[in-house]
């Protein structure tokens, strides 16, 4: 009997190992609620993926020009803000299922109205209101809950595992929905008689459908994803009374529908905010559906062969999240996000300088395999330095803050398209991106140190007491 468990023994600390650095021994142990949460936003991101590599040649085959397609993208940003906002608040008060529910329902709504209008207008206000994605990336209320919850259900060791999973999960979702999508309109081009409009519309059929899918896992989610009432502190049950009128009725506790910042809050979320908001405006300005067209008219890739190449890149920084949660346990989070993501601003910058396909590809294919990597340690770093009642509403603060500035974008490359000076956009946009990364160094490269330093002197007094 030892003869055969000797080799068990031999393989099991390697394979031991890989399931740690990989994290997939805490996301096989995680509730089943923290699976649907990835399979959510598997499906939502395969939908943006779907929709984002049809949604300029659809706007140009109804005769939008480019500037206006640009002005199209900046408000349709813009109003996902408002939206955005509004539901992250109300997320915790009125439930988090329900409104991840709501927003599965307006995807719905927003899939139907691109599949049978040609109305500028009117595809603006199914897009704002739908949460049709420009950028291919996180837009709507959607990430900030979801984040906020996963938070709220696993402990902090494992939120680096998990987070780098739900990063996984989505990159994934987007690279096969942009494939799938692409070789079905080829087939389509060539099997059906159709105007290119019509099957354009095809995909955003596909995009209410999935809608639907993700309003049911949704609604699968179970009461643990709510966020509990909070508990009076310490302070407040030593200044209370201490004799009390046993008779008098007590009022029940209220749910408020709208959480309160602290002060140091406030702060941390307001520093985050303008450093977000360079790094989102520089998003903004080469978002995915600009670089696909850029591939498209520059080099003159079709749907099918554009699609196989944003699956390769998207595969690639979907792979490199789990590479960082490993990193982030070694460097710390933010280092990990800052010395992966100066490289990857580089690459952006350097896209447009070949004149070949194949050097533009280079640059796209370097940039793909450190893009994401940031990803993860952000969502658990915020998670970390965020008090448990002031997530939802800080990350959706800040997610509305980056949208904004991420709209801003669109409509200035619309403008440099138009005139031919697409490759300003990208040399712009990694040149700000640097620049925040440097920015968050300096200002948060300490912040994880001190925050365990605190928890540990709480803990001291605690015991203490």
């Amino acid at each position: 009997m030892s003869s055969t468990e000797q080799p068990k023994t031999g393989r099991s600390p390697i394979f031991a190992r890989v399931l740690e650095h990989t994290g997939l021994r805490t996301l096989y142990h995680s509730s089943i609620d923290v699976k649907l949460l990835c399979i959510q936003r598997f499906v939502r991101l395969f939908a943006y993926g779907a929709s984002t590599l049809v949604l300029v040649s659809f706007l140009r085959e109804l005769d939008i020009s480019q500037t206006h397609i640009g002005l199209f993208m900046t408000l349709t940003l813009f109003g996902d803000v408002g939206i955005s906002f509004v539901l992250a608040c109300f997320a915790d008060g009125i439930g988090r299922k329900w409104i991840l529910t709501l927003g599965a329902v307006l995807m719905v709504a927003s899939g139907v109205v691109f599949a049978l209008s040609s109305s500028f207008w009117i595809l603006l206000c199914a897009a704002v209101f739908g949460v049709i994605s420009p950028s291919g990336n996180e837009i709507g209320p959607f990430r900030a809950v979801e984040e906020s919850t996963i938070a709220h259900i696993v402990t902090p060791e494992q939120r680096g595992d998990i987070y780098a999973w739900y990063s996984l999960t989505g990159s994934a979702g987007s690279a096969f929905g942009t494939m799938t999508c692409g070789w079905l309109l080829e087939v389509a081009f060539a099997k059906l008689d159709w105007e290119r409009v019509d099957v354009y519309r095809l995909a955003f059929c596909a995009y209410g459908c999935l809608g639907l899918i993700k309003a049911a896992l949704a609604l699968m989610l179970s009461p643990a994803v709510e966020l509990e009432p909070s508990k009076p502190s310490t302070s407040d049950q030593e200044q209370a009374p201490l004799l009390r009128d046993s008779a008098a009725p007590q009022a029940p506790a209220k749910k408020s529908l709208l959480p309160n910042l602290s002060g140091r809050g406030m702060r941390t979320v307001i520093t985050l905010c303008f450093l977000f908001a360079l790094d989102s405006f520089a998003s903004g300005l080469v978002p995915l559906s600009w670089i696909m067209y850029y591939f498209k008219s520059r080099f003159g890739l079709q749907e099918g062969r554009l699609g196989s190449v944003f699956f390769t890149t998207a595969i690639i920084a979907a792979g490199s999240t789990l590479v960082a949660a490993s990193l982030a346990k070694r460097l710390g989070n933010v280092p990990t996000m800052v010395f992966t993501h100066i490289p990857s601003a580089i690459f952006l910058a350097l896209i447009p300088i070949p004149s070949s396909l194949q050097g533009s590809l280079t640059f796209l294919i370097l940039r793909s395999c450190i893009q994401s990597m940031d990803v993860a340690p952000r969502s658990a770093f915020l998670a970390a330095i965020l008090r448990p009642e002031e997530r939802t509403m800080s990350m959706g603060l800040i997610n509305v803050v980056k949208t904004t500035a991420t709209s801003v974008g669109p409509s200035i490359t619309g403008v440099l398209a138009g005139k031919g000076m697409f490759w300003i956009s990208f040399l712009a946009a990694g040149s700000l991106k640097v620049i925040y990364d440097l920015g968050l160094l300096a200002l948060f490269k300490n912040h994880e140190r001190h925050d365990a330093d605190r928890r540990r002197a709480g803990e001291g007094e605690d015991e203490a007491a």
